[in-house]
Protein backbone atom coordinates (compact mmCIF):
# COMPACT_ATOMS: atom_id res chain seq x y z
CA UNK A 1 0.00 0.00 0.00
CA UNK A 2 2.90 2.28 0.99
CA UNK A 3 4.75 1.41 -2.31
CA UNK A 4 1.29 2.19 -4.22
CA UNK A 5 0.93 5.73 -2.71
CA UNK A 6 4.79 6.81 -3.35
CA UNK A 7 3.93 6.01 -7.20
CA UNK A 8 0.78 7.94 -7.34
CA UNK A 9 2.29 10.76 -5.32
CA UNK A 10 5.55 10.44 -7.79
CA UNK A 11 3.32 10.53 -10.84
CA UNK A 12 1.31 12.83 -9.44
CA UNK A 13 4.74 14.96 -9.24
CA UNK A 14 5.71 14.61 -12.74
CA UNK A 15 2.80 15.86 -14.14
CA UNK A 16 3.23 19.25 -12.62
CA UNK A 17 7.05 19.06 -13.54
CA UNK A 18 5.10 18.78 -17.17
CA UNK A 19 2.68 21.52 -17.06
CA UNK A 20 5.63 23.76 -16.14
CA UNK A 21 7.85 23.11 -18.92
CA UNK A 22 4.64 23.06 -21.31
CA UNK A 23 3.82 26.56 -19.89
CA UNK A 24 7.69 27.39 -20.80
CA UNK A 25 7.57 26.52 -23.93
CA UNK A 26 4.54 28.24 -25.02
CA UNK A 27 5.42 31.28 -23.28
CA UNK A 28 8.66 30.67 -25.63
CA UNK A 29 6.60 30.42 -28.72
CA UNK A 30 4.66 33.46 -27.97
CA UNK A 31 7.34 35.57 -26.89
CA UNK A 32 10.56 34.48 -29.43
CA UNK A 33 12.67 37.69 -27.33
CA UNK A 34 12.34 35.63 -24.01
CA UNK A 35 12.68 32.10 -25.64
CA UNK A 36 16.09 30.82 -24.16
CA UNK A 37 14.64 31.62 -20.64
CA UNK A 38 11.46 29.75 -21.32
CA UNK A 39 13.67 26.91 -22.55
CA UNK A 40 15.61 27.06 -19.32
CA UNK A 41 13.27 27.01 -16.92
CA UNK A 42 11.40 23.58 -18.73
CA UNK A 43 14.57 21.96 -18.40
CA UNK A 44 15.51 23.17 -15.12
CA UNK A 45 11.97 22.30 -14.08
CA UNK A 46 12.36 18.51 -15.56
CA UNK A 47 16.16 18.22 -13.95
CA UNK A 48 15.27 19.81 -10.71
CA UNK A 49 12.55 17.63 -10.19
CA UNK A 50 14.91 14.75 -11.46
CA UNK A 51 16.75 15.22 -8.36
CA UNK A 52 14.31 16.23 -6.00
CA UNK A 53 12.72 13.32 -6.33
CA UNK A 54 15.31 10.74 -6.26
CA UNK A 55 16.46 12.91 -2.95
CA UNK A 56 13.27 12.13 -1.04
CA UNK A 57 13.17 8.72 -2.19
CA UNK A 58 10.60 9.21 -4.89
CA UNK A 59 8.04 11.55 -2.61
CA UNK A 60 5.99 14.26 -4.57
CA UNK A 61 6.90 16.59 -2.47
CA UNK A 62 10.69 16.24 -3.39
CA UNK A 63 10.25 16.64 -7.01
CA UNK A 64 7.78 19.93 -6.65
CA UNK A 65 10.30 21.48 -5.00
CA UNK A 66 13.28 20.25 -6.72
CA UNK A 67 11.16 21.17 -10.06
CA UNK A 68 10.60 24.95 -8.92
CA UNK A 69 14.02 25.48 -7.69
CA UNK A 70 15.29 23.95 -11.55
CA UNK A 71 12.81 26.35 -12.95
CA UNK A 72 14.19 29.31 -11.42
CA UNK A 73 17.86 28.51 -11.96
CA UNK A 74 17.56 27.54 -16.01
CA UNK A 75 14.64 30.53 -16.20
CA UNK A 76 17.75 32.50 -14.68
CA UNK A 77 20.67 31.43 -17.14
CA UNK A 78 17.77 31.63 -19.77
CA UNK A 79 17.23 35.12 -19.03
CA UNK A 80 20.73 36.04 -19.40
CA UNK A 81 21.46 34.71 -22.46
CA UNK A 82 18.71 36.81 -23.50
CA UNK A 83 20.13 39.72 -22.33
CA UNK A 84 23.25 39.03 -24.08
CA UNK A 85 21.82 38.41 -27.55
CA UNK A 86 19.87 41.71 -27.10
CA UNK A 87 22.80 43.46 -26.61
CA UNK A 88 25.51 41.46 -29.40
CA UNK A 89 22.45 42.15 -31.71
CA UNK A 90 22.63 45.84 -30.52
CA UNK A 91 25.78 45.95 -31.33
CA UNK A 92 26.07 44.53 -34.89
CA UNK A 93 23.16 46.93 -35.82
CA UNK A 94 25.49 49.75 -35.12
CA UNK A 95 28.02 48.11 -37.02
CA UNK A 96 25.81 47.65 -39.96
CA UNK A 97 24.92 51.16 -40.41
CA UNK A 98 24.03 52.28 -43.90
CA UNK A 99 25.58 49.44 -45.16
CA UNK A 100 22.36 47.28 -46.41
CA UNK A 101 23.19 44.58 -44.22
CA UNK A 102 20.53 43.56 -41.70
CA UNK A 103 20.89 42.07 -38.25
CA UNK A 104 17.67 40.74 -36.84
CA UNK A 105 16.31 37.90 -34.20
CA UNK A 106 14.84 34.81 -35.10
CA UNK A 107 12.06 33.47 -33.90
CA UNK A 108 13.99 30.58 -32.43
CA UNK A 109 16.18 32.54 -30.74
CA UNK A 110 19.16 32.86 -33.11
CA UNK A 111 20.58 35.82 -34.07
CA UNK A 112 20.80 36.07 -37.73
CA UNK A 113 23.07 38.50 -40.17
CA UNK A 114 21.90 38.81 -43.99
CA UNK A 115 24.58 40.29 -45.91
CA UNK A 116 23.02 41.21 -49.85
CA UNK A 117 25.40 40.45 -52.29
CA UNK A 118 25.15 43.82 -53.58
CA UNK A 119 26.90 44.96 -49.71
CA UNK A 120 29.03 41.93 -49.82
CA UNK A 121 30.03 40.93 -53.14
CA UNK A 122 30.96 42.24 -56.39
CA UNK A 123 28.75 40.34 -58.85
CA UNK A 124 29.66 36.71 -59.61
CA UNK A 125 32.64 37.41 -57.00
CA UNK A 126 33.72 35.68 -53.63
CA UNK A 127 35.63 38.34 -53.15
CA UNK A 128 34.06 40.49 -49.27
CA UNK A 129 33.99 44.16 -49.86
CA UNK A 130 35.96 46.08 -47.36
CA UNK A 131 32.80 47.55 -46.15
CA UNK A 132 31.66 45.01 -44.24
CA UNK A 133 34.71 43.99 -42.16
CA UNK A 134 33.80 46.19 -39.33
CA UNK A 135 30.20 43.95 -38.80
CA UNK A 136 32.30 41.10 -39.18
CA UNK A 137 35.03 42.18 -36.57
CA UNK A 138 32.17 42.84 -34.24
CA UNK A 139 31.01 39.67 -35.17
CA UNK A 140 33.85 37.65 -34.47
CA UNK A 141 34.49 39.67 -31.25
CA UNK A 142 31.38 38.47 -29.97
CA UNK A 143 31.42 34.49 -30.87
CA UNK A 144 35.03 34.91 -29.27
CA UNK A 145 34.10 36.11 -25.62
CA UNK A 146 31.35 33.23 -25.73
CA UNK A 147 32.85 30.12 -26.58
CA UNK A 148 29.54 28.20 -26.19
CA UNK A 149 28.38 30.23 -29.20
CA UNK A 150 28.03 28.12 -32.87
CA UNK A 151 27.80 29.58 -36.30
CA UNK A 152 26.14 28.71 -39.27
CA UNK A 153 26.70 30.58 -42.69
CA UNK A 154 25.00 30.23 -45.72
CA UNK A 155 25.35 31.46 -49.57
CA UNK A 156 22.72 32.33 -52.11
CA UNK A 157 22.75 33.39 -55.24
CA UNK A 158 19.24 34.36 -57.73
CA UNK A 159 18.39 32.23 -60.95
CA UNK A 160 20.02 33.33 -63.15
CA UNK A 161 23.00 31.34 -64.67
CA UNK A 162 23.59 27.55 -64.56
CA UNK A 163 23.66 25.41 -61.75
CA UNK A 164 27.18 24.68 -62.38
CA UNK A 165 27.86 28.48 -61.71
CA UNK A 166 25.37 29.43 -59.20
CA UNK A 167 26.37 26.41 -55.91
CA UNK A 168 29.63 26.88 -56.44
CA UNK A 169 30.06 30.31 -56.01
CA UNK A 170 27.11 30.21 -53.19
CA UNK A 171 29.71 27.82 -51.39
CA UNK A 172 32.53 30.08 -51.82
CA UNK A 173 30.51 32.99 -50.68
CA UNK A 174 29.96 31.36 -47.25
CA UNK A 175 33.39 30.14 -47.28
CA UNK A 176 34.85 33.73 -47.96
CA UNK A 177 32.95 34.78 -44.05
CA UNK A 178 34.12 31.74 -42.59
CA UNK A 179 37.65 32.69 -43.32
CA UNK A 180 37.56 36.18 -42.71
CA UNK A 181 36.20 35.14 -39.17
CA UNK A 182 39.15 32.37 -38.53
CA UNK A 183 41.41 34.91 -39.43
CA UNK A 184 39.89 37.41 -36.82
CA UNK A 185 40.50 34.34 -34.26
CA UNK A 186 37.12 32.43 -34.12
CA UNK A 187 38.01 28.51 -33.94
CA UNK A 188 36.96 26.94 -37.35
CA UNK A 189 35.51 23.79 -35.62
CA UNK A 190 32.66 26.85 -34.53
CA UNK A 191 31.60 27.52 -37.80
CA UNK A 192 29.46 25.57 -40.71
CA UNK A 193 29.13 26.24 -43.88
CA UNK A 194 26.40 25.49 -47.02
CA UNK A 195 25.75 26.90 -50.68
CA UNK A 196 22.17 26.65 -51.69
CA UNK A 197 22.41 28.21 -54.73
CA UNK A 198 18.72 29.54 -56.03
CA UNK A 199 16.98 27.86 -53.55
CA UNK A 200 14.98 29.54 -50.58
CA UNK A 201 14.42 32.74 -52.75
CA UNK A 202 13.35 35.71 -50.39
CA UNK A 203 12.50 37.94 -53.58
CA UNK A 204 11.27 37.19 -57.14
CA UNK A 205 13.62 36.63 -59.63
CA UNK A 206 11.48 38.45 -62.28
CA UNK A 207 13.12 41.55 -61.30
CA UNK A 208 16.68 43.36 -60.62
CA UNK A 209 15.44 43.90 -57.26
CA UNK A 210 14.86 40.84 -56.25
CA UNK A 211 17.37 39.18 -57.46
CA UNK A 212 19.51 41.59 -55.96
CA UNK A 213 18.06 40.33 -52.67
CA UNK A 214 18.06 36.78 -53.20
CA UNK A 215 21.87 37.09 -54.28
CA UNK A 216 23.03 37.22 -50.03
CA UNK A 217 25.17 35.50 -47.74
CA UNK A 218 23.01 34.41 -44.17
CA UNK A 219 25.37 34.12 -41.43
CA UNK A 220 23.07 32.93 -37.98
CA UNK A 221 25.22 32.61 -34.20
CA UNK A 222 23.03 29.91 -32.50
CA UNK A 223 23.34 30.37 -28.35
CA UNK A 224 22.42 27.28 -26.17
CA UNK A 225 19.48 26.95 -24.20
CA UNK A 226 21.35 27.96 -21.14
CA UNK A 227 24.40 28.54 -19.96
CA UNK A 228 26.98 25.63 -19.43
CA UNK A 229 28.65 25.02 -16.46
Amino acid sequence: MQMTRTVHRTAAAFMCVTLLAGCSQQYAQNNPGAASAATGAGIGAVGGALIGALASGGQARGAVIGALGGAAAGGLGGYLWNQHLEAQKQQLQQSAQGTGVQVTQTADNRLKVNIPADAGFDTGSATLNPRINPILDQLASGVQQNPTETVQIVGYTDSTGSSEINYPLSDHRAGSVQSYLVSRGVNGQRITTQGMGPQNPVASNTTAAGRAANRRVEIYVAFPAQPAG
